[in-house]
């Protein structure tokens, strides 16, 4: 295995996000999740077995993580995602350029939701958005626990199944206060 700690914590986050996307109600959260738990699973075997670039498995497992097409520009973005990818790098700088507006726009409309409605869950979803930013921050700057068993991108793994908790657990709360 290249990558024990990197191929592990991706794993952990594939079991977690199937987790998730089993017990959160709503077909649009769950297909989230699920989205999460195949983009993990891939990171994993990449970092775990493929991570030469020259190997077919990293070719057919790096290019880039299931995307939601509720748009026509949502599915553009995805297809320009993955050209780049392939053909220009697989830098994981270019998966958060990528994924940046999502993110965002999620923020941005769980903010104007809270502003509205006060409720907590909303508030538990925002602070899980907000620790996906920071992991991303801590993945960027290379920041390790240690340099050989817990690398920068198993640190960016586990906080980012802390910031995916968060989100699970707002979007929960949100569909028991709903009903």
């Amino acid at each position: 295995m290249t990558e024990p700690d990197v191929a592990l914590t991706d794993y952990a986050l594939a079991i977690e996000c199937a987790l998730f996307a089993y017990l959160v109600r709503g077909r649009e959260n769950a297909f989230f999740f699920g989205s999460a738990a195949v983009a993990s699973l891939a990171g994993g075997t990449v970092h775990g077995f493929f991570l030469d670039a020259s190997t077919l498995g990293n070719a057919v497992l790096s290019p880039a993580p299931a995307a939601r097409r509720i748009t026509i520009a949502a599915a553009a973005a995805f297809a320009t995602y993955c050209v780049f990818t392939l053909f220009v790098t697989q830098q994981f700088r270019a998966a958060v350029v990528f994924y940046l507006p999502a993110v965002v726009f999620l923020l941005v409309a769980l903010s104007v939701a809270y502003a509205h409605a006060r409720e907590r869950g909303i508030l538990v979803a925002i602070a899980g958005l907000g620790l996906m930013f920071i992991a991303a921050a801590v993945q960027q700057a290379r920041i390790a626990l240690h340099a050989t068993y817990f690398n920068h991108n198993a640190l960016y793994h586990l906080i980012q199944a802390m910031a995916l908790w968060l989100l699970f657990l707002g979007l929960r709360r949100l569909h028991a206060d709903a009903t």
